[in-house]
This record gives C-alpha cells, sequence and structure tokens, in this order.
C-alpha cells in the first residue's frame, strides 16, 4: 500500500520489482495502512566453507572430484574387495596421506576464516533503541537500525548517513580496505532530517544490493505533521560502505541499508574464476599416456597368463591342487578379478603423490616471490603479492603483454607544464612573477611575448579553480605527511607550500596547482560555498550549486557555480574529443595546434570551457538534474542525457598540458620483455598522439618502424563508406605485414624482429568497435581474422582511447586466437579489471589509482620495472622446476614398475610382487619425495643475474617446450633402459646359485630388495645429477633420503613386528649386505644406470660461444653453466644450439 502511495506522491510508473524499502528505526509511517516488516538478512558476515558438521563430508567430495583421487580410490576398493596380491594398505595409505595432507591445508584456511569472520561479527557496536544507546554485536545488527559510529570506527554495514557530528553535515572516510584509496573522501547527509532521530519518521526506497562500490540508487521520504512528505534522492555520496573508515569526525549516525552478505563488500567478495596453467594440461595428456600403459600391462600379463595355464600341468600342478569352490568359479570373473588384480599391481605407474608435491611446489614456491627484496618499493614501504600461486609457471610462459600507460608506463604523478589561453601559449617558469606570457614558437598561431586579454586569462583560471572535486588538506606543525581533512577559514589560509590535495585524480591536483602558480589559488569547499583567492589576495566565494561528474563515456566533467551577483556559470573540462563538438568551431581552430602539439609531446591534454546560464536555462537545467537524481530505474541513463542537455553551445576558453613521466627504467623493461620475445600492446583510454609518444619513449616503437594505423581519421574517405575503407585497409595492412614478409627462420619458436622491416600497428577504440562488430555479421570472422594476423606480425601495437570493456575484448581474441597463446595483462586502476580477469596472468600495480587492479589480479608488484625480473627470472626458474618435477615423478614410477612388470614372466603370471608392501607404500611418500621437492623449490640452472642480462634465454622454455612429447619421450625411453637394467643385472646375478660364504641361497624377497636398493640409488643420484644450484638443503635431503632408506631397511627388517601375518622382509636386507656379491651389483648397477649421464657431462663440449659471460665476474659462473647443461639432457633435448648462442 505504501508503495503505492509513493508512486503516486512522485508521479513515477517504474516498476519497483528491484528494490527494497526500509523504514528508519522500525517505525512505520503515519499513513501506512498495513506496516509489514519485511524480512532482510543478519549482518552475519560468512567467508569460511565449511562448518564442524559438513567438513568431512563436503571436503572428501570436493576432494575425490579430483580424477587421480578418485582413481585411487577405485583401486583400493579393489584391493579391499578382491583377492589382490598387495595389500590395500599399500594404495590405501599413500591415498589417506595425500587427502589428510589436502584436508588438513583446507581445514586450516577455512579456520583461519572462521577466526576473522568471529572477530567482525563479535565486534561491538551502538545501536540507538526507543532513545537510548544499546551495546550489540555487530552480527545482531538489523536493516533498519540507527547506528552510531564514532572516529577511526570502520562501519559494521552499509548505512545512510542521517547525522554528522560536524557543522557542515558532512563526515569524511577512507575506503582503503575496499579499494586501496587512502585518500579521504567526503560524504553528505541527507538534507532535511530531525536533529532528534528518535522523533525522525522516514521510509527508505532503494535498489536491491549489487556489488559496485560507487553506484547508488534510492531516495528518502521523510514525513513530518501535517506537511506533505518531503523526498530527497540517494546517492553514493551519502552511502557508508561497511569495512571503510570514519576520519576526521567525532560521531556520525546511520540506517542500516544493507547488512552481513548484502554489503557491497561482502557481494565484492565473491571469487574469481579459477585459471588454470598449461603446465596441468601436460600433466592430464601424460597421465592419460601412462593409464594406456598401466592397462597395457595388465591386459599382456592376463592373456599370457591364460596362454600359459592353457597347457598340460601348468594350470593346476601336482603339488598345488584347486579347491572345489575354485573350480566352480565362472572363467570370465576369474578373467576379469586377475586383470583388476594386475591393475592393482602395477597402478603405482600412476603418481599420486605428484598432485600433493606440486601443490606444495606451487605453495612455498610464490613465498620466494614475496621475499623478494628487489621488489620491495621504499615509498610505499611494500612489496610484490601473490593473490594466486597456482600460476607461478605461467610466468615462464607468457607471449602477449597487454599493459596499460596512465599510471603503469608512467607514473600517474602529474606535473603542470603548460597552459593554452585563447591561442596565446603560457609556460610556467620558477621566477617570482605573477604571470608569465613567454611563449615558444610554435607555428602562426602563437605570437611571441603577446598574451590573451586580462578577462580571458582570469575566467581560465577561475575555471581550473573551480571546476573540480578537489578536497583541502591541511597540514598543521605535527601533522605535514598526514592526511588530514578539515574545513578551513578562508580569510586566514595556510601558507601555499603547507597546503596539501586530496582528489580523486592526481590530474585535477595538477591543475589547482597550475592554477597557483599564476595567482589564483583554491581554499576549500565549506558549507556548499567553493573560496578562491585571486592575484590581488582578494577572497572570491561562489556557490556550488551542481557537479556533473566525470565518467569515462562523456570523457569530462562540469560545475554549475553561482557569483557573489547572481550570475549562474558551468565550467567544464575534459578531453579535446568530447568539447570541441560542444564549442564554436571558430575557437576549436585556435586551440587545437596547441592541443596536437602537445599531446605529440606526450603530454596529457584537457580543454576546458564555460557557459553562461540565463534564469531560465539554469531552472530547466535545476529541475532536470533533481527529477533524474530522484529517479529509481535507469537514473544513470537520465543523468547521462541531462548532463549532455546542459553541456551545449560551450565558449572554448583553452587548454592545459600536464605531464606524466615515464616509470622508472620502463624503456629498459620493455626492451628486455621484447628481446625476450614477448609481444607488447599498449591498451590505454588516452589520446593517440600522447599513447605513440610514450611508445617511442618506451622504445616499443623504434625510429625505423613503419607504423599502420587504423582510426577514425584514417577511415574518412569520401568516396567509401567507412565499412568498404575498413576492409580496404585491412588487406593492404595485412599484405605488407604479413603477405610480403619474409618467412620466420627455422629454429626461432616465436615471430619476434624475424621481419627486416618492423611494423607498428595503431588503432582506436571506434574502429576497434567496427571490426568487432561490424554491421554485416557476415563480414565480423573476415575483419577479426585479417585484424589478428596484422596485430601477430607488427612488433608492438598500440590502441587508444579504449573503453575498459574494449581492453577484455582484445585480450580474450588473442587469448583465444590459433595456438592459444599465454597473454597476460598488467594495470594500476579499475579500469583495468576487467583484460586483467581475462588474461591467463593478470599483474596489478600498486599505483596511485586505487587497490582494484590489485585485489582482482594475481600477482601485484610495486612498480612496472620490477615485472622484468618477476618474468625473465621467476617465470623462468619456476617453469623449468616444475617442468622437471613432472618428467621425473613420470620416469621414477617407470623405473619403479616396470621390473614388477618384468618379474610376471619369470613367475608364472601369478601376481605376485617383487617388492615389499613397506617397500611399495614408503616410495613415493618417503624414500623419494623430499629431494625432488627441494629440487623444484631451490633449482637455478641458471644464475639470476645471467638471466636478467641475457633476455633471449627466456625464449629457450616457450611453447611449454619442456613438457612436449618429445621430452617426455625421452624420460620414458631413459626410464625403460633403466627398468631393463635394474631386473636383468640382478638376474645376472642371481644366475650364480650361492651368492652367500656359507652357500645358502639368496630368495625371491632378495631379489626384490636388490632391485628396489638400486632403484632408490638411481633415481636420487640422477636428481643430484641435475643439480645446479646445490644448497645446504639439497645435501640434507638427498643424502638423508638415502640413509633413511638404509636406516629403514634394517629397522624394518630387524624386528618381529606382531600386527605382521608374514614378517617377509625380516633380516632380509642385513643377510643382502652380508654379500660381497651383492654390493658388487649394486654398485655396478647403479654406475651403468647413471652412465649415459656421466658421459653427456664428461665428454659433451659446450654449446654455443661464450659471449654471453662477457662480465669478468661472470665467466666462471657462466662457464660452469654451459658445461653443465649438457648434464641435463631434459634441456638439452628443448633448447636449439641457435637460440642458445643469441646474444
Amino acid at each position: 500500500m505504501l508503495r503505492r502511495r509513493l508512486n503516486r506522491l512522485c508521479g513515477g510508473d517504474e516498476k519497483r520489482v528491484d528494490s527494497r524499502t526500509i523504514y528508519v528505526g522500525h517505525r512505520p509511517c503515519p499513513d501506512t495502512e498495513a506496516f509489514i516488516l519485511s524480512k532482510f538478512c543478519d549482518n552475519r558476515i560468512v567467508s569460511s566453507k565449511y562448518t564442524v558438521w559438513n567438513f568431512l563430508p563436503k571436503n572428501l567430495f570436493e576432494q575425490f572430484r579430483r580424477i587421480a583421487n578418485f582413481y585411487f580410490l577405485i583401486i583400493f576398493l579393489v584391493q579391499v574387495i578382491v583377492d589382490t596380491p598387495t595389500s590395500p594398505v599399500t594404495s590405501g595409505l599413500p591415498l589417506f596421506f595425500v587427502i589428510t595432507v589436502t584436508a588438513i591445508k583446507q581445514g586450516y584456511e577455512d579456520w583461519l576464516r572462521h577466526k576473522a569472520d568471529n572477530e567482525v561479527n563479535k565486534y561491538p557496536v551502538t545501536v540507538l533503541e526507543d532513545g537510548r544507546s544499546v551495546k550489540k554485536e555487530s552480527e545482531k545488527i538489523k536493516v533498519g537500525d540507527v547506528v552510531e559510529v564514532v572516529e577511526d570506527e570502520t562501519f559494521p554495514c552499509d548505512l545512510i548517513l542521517l547525522q554528522s557530528s560536524r557543522e557542515d553535515d558532512t563526515c569524511f572516510v577512507t575506503t582503503a580496505s575496499l579499494d586501496g584509496e587512502s585518500n579521504h573522501k567526503t560524504h553528505y547527509t541527507v538534507p532535511d532530517t530531525e536533529m532528534d532521530l528518535q522523533a525522525l519518521t522516514a521510509a527508505i526506497e532503494c535498489e536491491q544490493p549489487q556489488p559496485d562500490l560507487y553506484k547508488f540508487v534510492g531516495r528518502m521520504h521523510i514525513y513530518k505533521p501535517e506537511q506533505e512528505p518531503a523526498v530527497r534522492s540517494l546517492g553514493p555520496e551519502n552511502l557508508l560502505l561497511k569495512g571503510a573508515t570514519l576520519k576526521n569526525t567525532k560521531k556520525i549516525y546511520g540506517v542500516a541499508v544493507y547488512t552481513g552478505m548484502e554489503t557491497k563488500m561482502a557481494l565484492n567478495y565473491q571469487g574469481k574464476s579459477q585459471k588454470r596453467s598449461a603446465v596441468e594440461k601436460s600433466i592430464n595428456a601424460f597421465l592419460l599416456v601412462y593409464l594406456c600403459i598401466l592397462i597395457s600391462k595388465a591386459v599382456v600379463c592376463n592373456t599370457l597368463k591364460y596362454v600359459w595355464q592353457s597347457k598340460d600341468g601348468q594350470d593346476e600342478p601336482w603339488y598345488n591342487q584347486k579347491t572345489q569352490k575354485e573350480k566352480d568359479t565362472n572363467m570370465y570373473l576369474k578373467m576379469f578379478t586377475d586383470f583388476l588384480s594386475f591393475m592393482v599391481l602395477f597402478n603405482f605407474i600412476i603418481p599420486v603423490s605428484m598432485y600433493v608435491t606440486v601443490e606444495m611446489q606451487k605453495f612455498l614456491g610464490s613465498f620466494f616471490i614475496t621475499w623478494d627484496k628487489d621488489f620491495f618499493d621504499p615509498e610505499i614501504q611494500e612489496g610484490a603479492l601473490v593473490n594466486t600461486s597456482d600460476l607461478n609457471e605461467e610466468l615462464g610462459q607468457v607471449e602477449y603483454v597487454f599493459t596499460d600507460k596512465t599510471g603503469t608506463l608512467t607514473q600517474n604523478n602529474m606535473e603542470f607544464i603548460e597552459c593554452c589561453i585563447d591561442g596565446f601559449q603560457y609556460k610556467h617558469r620558477d621566477t617570482p612573477s605573477e604571470l608569465d606570457g613567454f611563449t615558444v614558437t610554435d607555428g602562426p598561431v602563437n605570437k611571441l611575448q603577446q598574451k590573451a586579454g586580462q578577462e580571458k586569462e582570469e575566467l581560465f583560471l577561475r575555471a581550473l579553480c573551480l571546476c573540480h572535486t578537489v578536497q583541502v588538506k591541511e597540514a598543521g606543525s605535527e601533522e605535514v605527511l598526514t592526511d588530514q581533512v578539515d574545513g578551513i577559514d578562508g580569510v586566514l589560509p595556510q601558507p601555499e607550500e603547507e597546503r596539501g590535495f586530496i582528489a580523486s585524480s592526481p590530474d585535477e591536483i595538477a591543475l589547482v596547482k597550475g592554477a597557483m602558480n599564476y595567482g589564483f589559488t583554491f581554499l576549500g569547499l565549506e558549507s556548499k560555498n567553493m573560496k578562491i583567492k585571486n592575484r590581488e589576495n582578494d577572497i572570491e566565494e561562489y556557490k556550488l550549486l551542481h557537479v556533473l561528474n566525470f565518467d569515462p563515456v562523456r570523457r569530462r566533467m562540469s560545475v554549475i557555480v553561482q557569483t557573489k551577483s547572481g550570475e549562474t556559470l558551468l565550467f567544464c573540462k575534459g578531453a579535446d574529443s568530447s568539447i570541441f563538438p560542444r564549442v564554436k568551431s571558430e575557437e576549436v581552430d585556435r586551440i587545437r595546434m596547441h592541443v596536437e602539439r602537445n599531446a605529440t609531446e606526450g603530454y596529457r591534454t584537457l580543454c576546458v570551457a564555460y557557459k553562461q546560464l540565463s534564469a531560465e536555462e539554469y531552472a530547466v537545467a535545476d529541475t532536470g538534474l533533481r527529477e533524474a537524481r530522484l529517479a529509481l530505474q535507469d537514473r544513470e541513463e537520465k543523468l547521462m542525457a541531462m548532463y549532455n542537455q546542459v553541456e551545449t553551445g560551450m565558449s572554448l576558453i583553452g587548454a592545459t598540458a600536464v605531464e606524466d613521466r615515464l616509470q622508472e627504467e620502463a624503456a629498459e623493461t620493455m626492451e628486455a620483455l621484447q628481446g625476450a620475445g614477448m609481444k607488447v600492446w599498449v591498451l590505454t583510454g588516452d589520446k593517440m598522439e600522447t599513447a605513440k609518444s610514450t611508445c617511442y619513449a618506451c622504445r616499443l616503437f623504434q625510429r625505423g618502424t613503419e607504423l599502420l594505423e587504423l582510426t577514425v581519421r584514417t577511415l574518412e574517405d569520401e568516396r567509401l563508406k567507412r565499412e568498404e575503407k575498413l576492409l580496404e585497409l585491412l588487406r593492404d595492412y595485412h599484405k605488407r605485414a604479413v603477405q610480403d614478409a619474409p618467412p620466420v627462420k627455422a629454429g626461432v619458436t616465436r615471430s619476434w624482429s624475424t621481419a627486416n622491416q618492423d611494423y607498428g600497428f595503431i588503432v582506436d577504440g571506434a574502429t576497434l568497435s567496427l571490426v568487432m562488430n561490424p554491421p554485416r555479421e557476415a563480414d565480423a570472422s573476415q575483419y577479426r581474422s585479417l585484424f589478428l594476423q596484422i596485430c601477430q606480425n607488427c612488433t608492438a601495437v598500440l590502441c587508444c582511447r579504449m573503453a575498459p570493456l574494449q581492453k577484455a575484448q582484445i585480450v580474450k581474441m588473442v587469448k583465444n586466437s590459433k595456438g592459444s597463446p599465454i597473454t597476460l595483462s598488467i594495470g594500476d586502476g579499475a579500469n583495468d579489471v576487467s583484460m586483467i580477469l581475462e588474461a591467463h596472468v593478470g599483474i596489478g600495480i600498486k599505483g596511485k589509482e586505487g587497490r582494484q587492479a590489485v585485489r582482482n589480479s594475481d600477482y601485484a608488484i610495486p612498480k612496472l620495472k620490477h615485472l622484468k625480473k618477476l618474468l625473465l627470472a621467476h617465470g623462468h626458474l619456476y617453469y623449468v622446476r616444475i617442468a622437471h618435477l613432472v618428467q621425473y615423478f613420470f620416469y621414477k614410477n617407470l623405473c619403479f614398475i616396470l621390473p614388477q612388470f618384468l618379474y610376471q614372466f619369470f613367475c608364472g603370471y601369478s601376481q605376485q610382487p617383487l617388492y615389499d608392501a613397506a617397500y611399495l607404500t614408503m616410495y613415493n611418500i618417503c624414500f623419494t619425495s623430499m629431494p625432488i621437492l627441494a629440487y623444484s623449490l631451490l633449482e637455478q640452472h641458471i644464475s639470476i643475474e645471467i638471466l636478467l642480462d641475457n633476455a633471449a634465454l627466456y625464449r629457450e622454455i616457450a611453447n611449454n617446450a619442456m613438457l612436449r612429447w618429445r621430452p617426455f619421450l625421452y624420460w620414458t625411453v631413459l626410464g625403460i633402459f633403466q627398468g631393463l637394467l635394474f631386473f636383468f643385472g640382478v638376474r645376472f646375478l642371481f644366475s650364480n646359485p650361492a651368492l652367500q660364504d656359507n652357500g645358502q641361497v639368496f630368495g625371491n624377497w632378495s631379489y626384490g630388495t636388490i632391485v628396489f636398493t638400486v632403484l632408490v640409488f638411481t633415481v636420487t643420484l640422477k636428481l643430484a645429477l641435475d643439480t645446479r644450484h646445490w644448497t645446504w638443503i639439497n645435501h640434507f635431503v638427498i643424502w638423508g633420503s638415502l640413509a633413511f632408506y638404509v636406516f629403514f631397511s634394517f629397522f624394518w627388517g630387524g624386528i618381529i613386528w606382531p600386527f605382521l601375518k608374514q614378517q617377509r622382509l625380516y633380516f632380509v636386507f642385513a643377510n643382502m649386505l652380508s654379500s660381497v656379491s651383492a654390493w658388487l651389483v649394486i654398485i655396478i648397477l647403479i654406475l651403468l644406470s647413471l652412465l649415459p649421464e656421466i658421459l653427456l657431462v664428461v665428454l659433451r663440449k659446450p654449446r654455443g660461444p661464450h659471449s654471453r659471460q662477457k662480465k669478468p665476474s661472470q665467466s666462471n659462473v657462466g662457464g660452469n653453466q654451459s658445461s653443465l647443461s649438457s648434464a641435463r639432457p631434459l634441456l638439452m633435448r628443448t633448447f636449439s644450439d641457435e637460440s642458445n648462442s643469441v646474444i
């Protein structure tokens, strides 16, 4: 009923299914016929995944969704149900170990989440109830409660600001925990609310919860006795978000509108889509191969068993008669159970512990990025941050880098350089003169030593002082460096050098400071009055009527102010493309040359315009803006229409040029990335000329680079339609960059600088829209195909005037292109989030545009220069380590199971195990797991200094080189060779019946133990041979693992264990070592197995010239590297000789 009455009051016919009604203080409105209190969620925050009751079933369900875990569960169940040759413990214990370790890790992480939730939910808050302040736990706040928050407290839920202790009815908050922005933001109370909140009767109608931190639409109906209800619009400036902190305001009161999991902070915690690395795909492919090998072995043994048993006397020898039950068993059922038994016997070829080792390697390895001191930035006192450890190895596989310009390639630290007023250029110099009109020769427009009229100068400078959303930060004697924000006294301003400014964009501060250089100082905003000090040191006051906020679509912002004399002025500043169409064309000609010259020099330019509004014009604009702000549905669209209506027919006053300097070592970083074979694309919303000059400064475009331009300007053709001209240009560029380019050299894996002529490609947002969404859908695939091929054959691509969504579209297009190249996006602002989430690897820079990019990234670094080490050193090493780990795991398990397979040919295919159950269980868990884990964390096959100095080394591991089928085949052949050697070498020893001094013979368990001893020592020493970078940890785990195996074998066989039915290894190991022949065979077989590796180290000459080690200090390191590189067949088989000698 209330909703219908509100509809009538507001005269709106909007559907409000997507809105909620909240009664302030739970007090019903006086004219409500039926007061029904709506049900909303409580204020509990739940970020945890499990509870005590559902942890076990839910966690087990999630873990057994992984194919490997499910496979081993099936094997375990087969061992329990079917009479198999090995104990269920052999597969059950490793599976239990893996499941337990993972469950403990996930349980601990969830316990931390529970702990954090409790801290938030149990936090004490003050709520107004019946005029009294009542202390409650945060989780007990309900929607509609009036909550009191004092200074430096965080808001417990999303609140509408009703009352503030500040006289100007504002409060200041910081949202660092939400978006990383540490500057103070101003929020406003709802106008016309009662000072006594107990007497306030009001209803709030607002949108349902949604995650956008910067959007809020609502209205408040305030009821007063014997008066019409007052309706006030509510926007983001009235909403205090949960997680934000109250600053410089003693106390505020607000009404809860969103609580618990419906707050904007909670809605923003929804997880990102899971990114998977290319290594995981390789593991799955290799697993399928080994699964086929496993099934083949089981089928061969099962077939041969029944062929052998078909001969007379073999199936039922006189000494082993069948029972009646065995005779009655169905033959096909027996064959099936035998097949399952062989599967169980050989199942260890699939390495279950590899998954947990890979998880630990990724988790522990990510700490090395966090701990890297080179990533620490003293300016912000922070280092690198790892949000996702699953993608460490992807850092070594990047082929395309997509980078933002402002704040990423440049510092986003703006400095006012010059301005142009009415066609005259003003360059600021550090001289005491108030206004320096010195100009440089810049074509016929500029007249040396001439100035614009004083009236135009002052109008321009007033526009700079008024058209912004800057706040003044006053610094006291002890608070020069703190972000203190207070209302200021315009009559007694602080000295200029002590005044600081806070704004949402560094551009705005630069322009306000630029106006100060020319004698106009902004003093602050107090009770909707803006104060400025002019050149005569007089204080001017302007009443701020409306702010038409900046947005990336309009690319401009405006203010409407009223002078003391009653004049109403609109000041507007924005990009030239958005201002020029809204002013007179003759004014544009005077300014355009300055703007284009400044953009070519790499400066950021803004144009400034103004308009004097008559009383009628302002009345229409004021009514339209207020109505649009009160709309619940389509508020953004209605406001946009009003903004566009007001911002027309303006007069152009001038333009500004602000310099955004390059980041430290930006050029060197880009050069290194290109040297590593990566294609760098710059995606920016900036003007083409500014972005192009930045690309030249960063050496992405060289002097000899031929630029192919596909922009609105090049599409202008009187003869042809835009679509036809676009197709013509695409075909022309395709012919030049793709068809006429020389073929790529053999052996070079990427088309990096292969053409004689380097091409650079420039495209703008409008043209990209035409390429991606042509008028005729039939042309779409042709346009995209030509566009993509041109881009892929250019050394660098610049995309300017891009909307955030277009950035993501570009990344997606390249990501899904032929070959599925690995993409990386790097940016620092909220507008880069979409492309960061879209790329395989997203990197955020801890810049000055908030922390949205950092929160949504996989890795975060303080500066662009750190990207070089992150990719060329960390990425390279992580990839080599994990690739070796994967190949080594499959190799050592093949060595382990092949002798077991061969043994079946000598035991009548009876499924007799070669190894004791303890060895089967412990092989992957204890005897061989720690050395490879240490290797995969600490190995540096090439020193970090050489990797950074020689970017071309990165190309050697491109395209997943170490996990391709060729190196996989090498490792598999090596495993088969060593497995055959182990088995037949020991069999040769056993051809001598008496191996002991007393003439006794060895049994089958001694046979298996000798094979197992040779196996453990060989695979461990193989890893030792592959290790280039020795630390005490490597020594400890390699020699410690071997010592533990020997100790365990003595211990296991030296005691009679009461829980074992059969003591198979009782004194077998000690007895075996009493034979000199056994010692000799063990040593000879280990040496023979490792002989190929040792020969490669000794005999193979170093590859390529030693020119990479030019520095004397590095020559020894490099020399060792080159000779040792031959020790690792893994690298030898994947790295081309040609690329090794590239410098």
